[in-house]
């Protein structure tokens, strides 16, 4: 067959990966690796061919646009689908490198261990510490039929402290501290002096903890902090709003231009800046080579926009916003968020927990899930009851679970503060780096409790 008959895009993508780990200041991890690669795409008759190498050069690029076709040429034996025209521009431009030499694995070890022998002697009653690096950086170099050349660069670095406890019982409590920004560790200021205010508000928050209380089960009025406010937005809101969700039957299918949240409540998925500032995972052009576009889901409360790539754009008549995305070289693009994120709002934190008589601030989640309807389940491992627009006790840990639909509806504060955070994946069939943000938010959900 030949290639002309199929539309063609080529990735040459190389993944570098650093993670080190500590244990009580001793070292038990080290790990340094780089995954490299070829990867062709190829869309003939309504079907798509893929294939990839672990290896480049002019001949393993030829062989594998070669094996993309002919996979392609082969689902179309399973039948007969309509050839769609894909929309959308070709990007062409590089990303330059920025950011300062990477940090050598001595100099991350010294740090860390200078971060381990700060909290033991701060905080004599630790029973352990944690302290852990990651380091990821993704370069790939793009080429469409269409026109596109590209190079574009995703990099983003992290760094955990776990302090671990006992609570009045014995049994162990732990909480972490963790940073994250663009750019490699070199360009985090993880330095004892600069996370020492930020481990004795988590060593305070440990300490309340020992004596924490049971949640009581229920729908409550609760104050999420900005954590929680963009796990929200990416895994209950987000994963419905991405084009392939919506064409497989997500609830959000049949909601755009209704209302579906508070009037308070704006939700985007970001391409790459927001209020004039580089966000933690820039995208300037997907894999598909398509430009990026920053796409509104939600404006203020009404459903706008969804996230598309090109042949889910080409099925609803929509123009792509440059979504779709693969993590490693031999993974193929799907539709992933970006930096998604709840925009701020007016109020103050302290306004928000003075409006509450009755119910908790929720400070940080340990994981999250969710589903098509927007049902979600968030763990939470900090929070505080509040009671007469007072802090009160700590809460043991609990989770937090409802419609994603019917608590952004009952939203009726929305801060002035907003955070950002890239320290974890997204997961969709392959990993994902992303970013979520947001500010604080008031509503009603319901808390797990004995």
């Amino acid at each position: 067959m030949p290639l002309a008959e199929t539309y063609l895009e080529t990735r040459h993508h190389e993944l570098r990966k650093t993670r080190m780990s500590m244990l009580d200041g001793n070292l038990t991890g080290n790990l340094r690796s780089v995954q490299a690669g070829v990867s062709a795409r190829a869309y003939r008759d309504g079907y798509w061919g893929f294939a990839s190498a672990p290896a480049d050069g002019a001949d393993v690029q030829a062989r594998v646009r070669q094996l993309a076709a002919d996979n392609a040429r082969t689902m179309v034996g399973f039948g007969t689908r309509t050839t769609l025209n894909l929309p959308g521009a070709h990007y062409r431009g590089d990303q330059p490198a920025q950011g300062r030499p990477a940090l050598s694995a001595a100099d991350c070890g010294e740090r860390m261990a200078a971060l381990h022998a700060h909290c033991m002697a701060r905080y004599p009653g630790l029973r352990s510490t944690r302290v852990m690096i990651t380091d990821e950086h993704h370069i790939k170099q793009l080429q469409t039929e269409g026109g596109g050349q590209a190079l574009a660069r995703i990099q983003r670095a992290a760094v955990y402290v776990v302090l671990v406890g006992q609570d009045d019982q014995g049994a162990p409590i732990e909480l972490a501290e963790i940073i994250s920004g663009l750019g490699s560790l070199a360009d985090l200021d993880w330095s004892v002096p600069a996370l020492a205010p930020a481990l004795d508000r988590l060593h305070d928050h440990l300490q309340a903890k020992r004596h924490a209380v049971a949640a009581r089960g229920g729908e409550h009025t609760v104050v999420l902090a900005p954590d929680l406010a963009g796990m929200l937005a990416h895994e209950a809101m987000g994963h419905p709003c991405e084009a392939d969700a919506v064409l497989s039957g997500a609830v959000t299918a049949d909601l755009q231009g209704r209302r579906v949240a508070s009037d308070l409540i704006t939700m985007v998925d970001l391409a790459h800046h927001w209020n004039g500032h580089e966000l933690m995972c820039p995208v300037y052009v997907d894999d598909e080579g398509t430009p990026a576009e920053d796409v509104t889901m939600i404006e203020r409360g009404m459903l706008r926009q969804f996230m598309h790539s090109r042949e889910t754009a080409a099925r609803l008549n929509l123009a792509p916003s440059g979504n779709a995305r693969a993590y490693g070289p031999d993974d193929e693009p799907l539709v992933r968020m970006r930096n998604t994120a709840i925009l701020p709002g007016s109020s103050t934190l302290d306004e928000l927990i003075a409006g509450v008589d009755d119910g908790y601030l929720l400070l940080d989640t340990s994981n999250g899930q969710a589903d098509a309807t927007t049902e979600f389940m968030f763990g939470v491992n900090l929070a505080y009851e509040i009671r007469a627009g007072k802090l009160g006790r700590a809460v043991r840990d609990t989770t937090l679970s409802g419609s994603a639909l019917k608590v952004l509806q009952s939203v009726d504060g929305v801060g002035s503060d907003m955070k950002w955070s890239c320290n974890g994946y997204c997961g969709k069939k392959q990993p994902m780096v992303v970013s979520v943000g947001g500010p604080s938010l008031r509503a009603r959900a319901h808390l797990g409790g004995e």
